[in-house]
């Protein structure tokens, strides 16, 4: 079968749904499946080996900037616009503090979202030629829902199905400025229609996103994520907690207040003036960009403050050998996100390491524990709760062991990348199969 996988890249940046979708298409290139991977916007910045290496970037950054900010520039020569397409100048500009909160990028989401009718129809057009020429795709794949502006004339051109995975855009839209977020999901609702199957990573997500943009319950499939394992090892390594080696609770994710690395530092502090498990350290590893620097700043003058910095360690942008072996050094895990997280790949992660973990009963968490057994849950927003929690695994050992090989097992069982492949490719079978007959 002949796979497109359309991926906004993130620049400098590591991004959650970039590593889930290269994981996906080198397994299904694994299985026997030509699976080819194009970066939207920016190149794309994973810790494994990029699937998307060697092919153009499309919907370029700076095209689709000026093309939503001139109306001169949307018939600019074609020279031009492949100039300002090249690799190296994206790269380039990736380095830069480039913008892609909602608040920031308003105005070209909802361009996006128009499809042929917004100011990037011309990208659109030269995807298409280039599908023509070299991929014939048997099944598009979007990366999440906010590509489905270019459904409707994929479709129509390349008579070819489409799927959109959900990776949680509902925060991300959530977000937006009073002036933009209701005509982004009205105009997300609309075109929700014109995509043929749509792939949720929980069965939480899928069910809020169902309800949002009213989706037929028969196109909406839950995929659980799954990870490639290389490098972890066979074994799950044993808990190290009461061991003569200090304690070590975790986190590795994007270092921002969104997924709760304020919350975290709240909970060690207390569990620091506790003193119940003496010398605990605290390692903070996960992507940190430009943006995230003054929020880690402020967290730094907090633990200084508190008197503890010295006994914390900020391991940013760490590649995945490192990454491994970061998780492979800690007791205890936690990411205690403050919005809806639609899955949560940093959970796996680090049950694949043999770490046990601590999640606030939110979201998609209870479903992922549930279906794991590699951790347990606390109330969520309450620093207090989660140092208990936390507190009562650094203190049982043999419970910290269990839970941590529990989930270890899981992901190798059920959570891995092939597991993933398969279940994605059950869909993606199908809609071919429709489209064919």
């Amino acid at each position: 079968m002949n796979i497109v996988q359309l991926t906004p890249g993130a620049g400098a940046m590591f991004c959650g749904n970039c590593f889930h979708d290269n994981t996906l298409v080198a397994a299904l290139r694994k299985l026997g499946h030509d699976a080819t991977m194009l970066p939207l916007y920016l190149p794309i910045h994973v810790d494994e080996d990029d699937q998307s290496a060697g092919n153009p970037i499309f919907f370029g950054g700076v095209n689709v900037y000026l093309a939503q900010k001139s109306a001169f520039f949307r018939n600019a020569p074609r020279w031009l616009h492949r100039l300002l397409n090249a690799r190296g100048l994206l790269e380039w500009a990736a380095g830069r503090a480039a913008k892609t909160r909602a608040s920031d990028v308003g105005d070209i989401l909802l361009s996006m979202l128009r499809g042929e009718s917004g100011n990037q129809n011309r990208e659109i057009g030269e995807l298409i030629a280039w599908l023509r020429a070299h991929a014939k795709p048997d099944v598009i794949c979007l990366s999440n829902a906010l590509l489905i502006g270019m459904t409707r004339r994929l479709k129509a051109e390349l008579q070819t199905p489409v799927v959109c995975l959900l990776q949680g855009e509902e925060p991300y839209l959530d977000a937006l400025p009073d002036s933009h977020r209701e005509p982004a999901w009205r105009l997300l609702t609309e075109r929700a229609a014109d995509v043929d199957a749509w792939i949720a990573p929980s069965r939480w997500n899928a069910d809020c996103m169902s309800a949002r943009l009213q989706l037929p319950p028969e196109r909406v499939h839950v995929v659980h994520n799954g990870i490639s394992l290389e490098g972890y090892g066979g074994q799950s390594p044993k808990s190290k907690v009461q061991s003569q080696k200090a304690p070590v609770l975790g986190y590795f994710a994007r270092m921002c207040k969104d997924k709760g690395l304020d919350l975290l530092v709240e909970a060690y502090i207390h569990l620091k003036n506790r003193g119940e498990v003496p010398r605990l350290k605290l390692h903070i590893g996960g992507g940190c960009g430009p943006s995230d620097e003054p929020f880690v700043k402020s967290l730094r003058v907090r633990l200084a403050e508190a008197g503890f910095i010295g006994e914390v360690s900020f391991s940013p942008n760490l590649n995945h050998a490192e990454k491994i072996s970061f998780l492979q050094a800690l007791d205890v895990f936690s990411v205690p996100a403050h919005y809806g997280e639609a899955f949560g790949l940093y959970l796996i992660e680090a049950m694949a390491a043999g770490v046990p973990v601590v999640q606030p009963r939110t979201a998609a968490f209870p479903e992922i524990i549930e279906a794991t057994g590699g951790g347990v849950l606390c109330e969520a927003n309450d620093p207090k709760a989660l140092a208990a929690a936390i507190e009562e695994l650094l203190l049982n050992a043999a419970r910290a062991r269990a839970l941590g090989e529990t989930g270890s097992n899981a992901v190798r069982e059920r959570f891995n990348a092939e597991a993933m492949a398969r279940r994605t490719l059950e869909v993606f079978t199908s809609m071919a199969g429709k489209n064919s007959r």
